[in-house]
């Protein structure tokens, strides 16, 4: 048996995006990934986020946001930003890992200013389906970065 790759999905605040990236590659590529998510600058869990991945049967509600120098020590084969915050910040990672940088809405920021919770929600929903696909396609995506 082959040991997974570890991949790191790199956010600012390890809130939303990194969180939902993390827990797709865990339902989808764990027989190939070990997933972990982390941010430059962590503030906890978006309870939006929690809600947009309890739609689809995914519990998130039990990650916790991560700082990225509680994950330095792990040798990860790929590192993956998620805006652009992050990827410009991104720390050095020493060996073999390869950054990418695949970028995505944020969620909190879009629905800063919806009319009601309903199109809050449309947002997460939005981008955890774009955060799917991108997962889906792994290890084909990982090569694109």
């Amino acid at each position: 048996m082959s040991k997974k790759s570890k991949i790191l999905f790199l956010c600012t605040g390890n809130s939303c995006r990194s969180q939902m990236a993390e827990a797709w590659t865990r339902e989808l590529k764990s027989e190939i990934f070990e997933a972990y998510s982390a941010g430059v600058a962590p503030k906890g869990i978006d309870p939006r986020a929690i809600k947009a991945m309890a739609e689809v049967g995914i519990d998130i509600s039990g990650q916790t946001s991560k700082d990225i120098e509680a994950v330095r020590h792990l040798d990860f084969a790929h590192v993956v930003t998620l805006c652009d915050n992050a990827n410009e910040s991104c720390p050095f990672f020493p060996g073999k890992t390869r950054r990418i940088h695949r970028g995505f809405d944020d969620p909190p920021k879009l629905a800063a200013g919806a009319a009601s919770e309903e199109a809050a929600m449309a947002f997460y929903r939005r981008v955890r389906e774009e955060i799917r696909a991108f997962v889906e396609q792994f290890p084909l995506s990982l090569a694109e970065g």
